[in-house]
């Protein structure tokens, strides 16, 4: 049945997913609420937003072997049971004011719900779209991207007409219906299938060659490789000085460049649609020049962007480098995954994807304090933008290296083929 299945709903399967998961993006729209109805402060409640990213980074490193053992139907199907419990549980929580479990119903279930729900469809698409990886995840990650302006003004409405526990409730269980109905659909395709059009071996009556992943490695092999950890670092970087710049945009707008509150504001609402739309034009940039130079790019860019924000008086000016950050720093949440098909093929992406996703977690704890921490020591953002441009100096020195181990590996893969060529001519 894997080859009856049209890729494009897959691709709109894994959508569905993402949207719903996603939506932990809106969660900033219930901190007013829940404050003055429950009168909890605000680093409570925004700890539950922490505490459902680092499950979701935990949760993709430590199941991404399940979702290759049972496949994506069953781990979709996961990812809609704790997502959804975990929702509806937070409706609990605000009914029985307990603010315990409202960290172990969204931060920890909802957050694991999370972390499956991003490896599921990523690791499928990726297996049947092998012309156009970059293309395919994008899509899906879009979904996780763009799904706060979705979500946001719809749980608004709903708090405001049914109040905050309905409105977990209610959300809960259509995020449940969505990824389970979307779950279903989700299957990889049988072994050896290549789209219409393609041969995966040979040049023949016309048809393209698929471009051949450099190795085929489980998730324990890879890890043990520098190309795995220069992954991990490049993306950990690329994501602490995303994150960084996503939670203090507002504040520094108006510190550097003296923007008005309403300004920063309508800023940060728009630093969202660049953000979900970097997803898609990178990834889908990177079919046609490739990985390795749409990461160089990333950081030969931000390095020019982080040295410059401080130095700037314009409003505009400064805006539009944040907006142009933005596109890097979703660019590469859904690049990275036709990367690893790339490098380690797609024997166990979903796993290799899991572990490669410690980095954002990591990330989403450092950035945050990081920042904090150099405001409150230098007294100004300046010094904190300096850094991030040091750091991304490292990112490029990495990407480029990177390149040299490629290099090699193509080299060792095309000299069989060469050995098998000169022994025909000598025949």
């Amino acid at each position: 049945m894997g080859q009856m299945k049209n890729r494009w709903l897959i691709a709109l399967s894994a959508v569905g997913i993402h949207i719903s998961i996603g939506s932990v993006y809106a969660w900033s729209v219930f901190t007013n609420p829940l404050q003055q109805q429950m009168g909890w402060g605000l680093k409570q409640i925004s700890f539950t937003f922490s505490l459902a990213i680092l499950f979701l980074g935990l949760s993709a490193a430590f199941l991404g072997h399940f979702v290759e053992k049972f496949g994506p139907r069953v781990s979709g199907t996961l990812s809609s049971l704790f997502f959804g419990v975990g929702v509806a549980g937070a409706g609990a929580a605000v009914h029985f004011e307990s603010l315990l479990l409202l960290y172990l119903f969204y931060g920890v279930i909802a957050g694991i719900g999370l972390g499956v729900g991003y490896i599921t469809p990523v690791s499928t698409l990726v297996k049947w779209f092998p012309d156009r990886r970059g293309l395919a995840t994008g899509l899906a990650i879009m979904g996780f991207g763009f799904a706060a302006m979705i979500s946001s003004p719809l749980m608004n409405h709903l708090i405001q007409t049914y109040g905050i526990s309905n409105t977990f409730y209610i959300l809960g269980g259509t995020y449940f219906l969505v990824i389970f109905c979307s779950a279903q659909y989700l299957a990889p395709p049988k072994a050896g299938w290549v789209p219409k059009g393609f041969d995966s071996t040979v040049e023949t009556s016309g048809n393209k060659k698929l471009k051949q992943d450099l190795r085929q490695l489980t998730a324990n092999e890879a890890v043990k490789t520098r190309q795995f950890w220069a992954l991990w670092i490049m993306l950990f970087i690329n994501i602490t000085c995303g994150i960084a710049i996503l939670s203090v945009a507002s504040p520094m707008a108006q510190e550097l460049v003296g923007m008005t509150a309403a300004s920063a504001a309508a800023m940060v609402g728009i630093m969202g649609l660049f953000n979900g739309s970097g997803r898609i034009l990178w990834a889908t940039i990177s079919d046609y020049i490739g990985r390795p130079n749409v990461y160089t790019l990333f950081f030969a860019f931000q390095i020019v962007a982080f040295f410059l924000l401080p130095n700037l008086t314009v409003g505009i000016l400064f805006s539009i480098i944040v907006y142009m950050i933005m596109t890097c720093y979703g660019g590469g949440f859904s690049s990275i995954p036709a990367y690893i098909g790339d490098l380690f093929g797609t024997k166990q992406l979903g796993a290799i994807h899991g572990y490669i996703l410690t980095a954002w977690a990591a990330a989403g704890l450092v950035g945050p304090i990081f920042v904090s921490w150099i405001r409150e020591t230098t007294g100004s953002y300046q010094g904190t933008l300096l850094v991030f441009s040091g750091m991304f100096i490292i990112a490029l020195a990495i990407s480029l290296l990177i390149r040299v181990d490629i290099k090699k590996l193509r080299a060792l893969n095309e000299t069989p083929v060469l050995n098998k060529m000169d022994n025909l001519k000598s025949s």
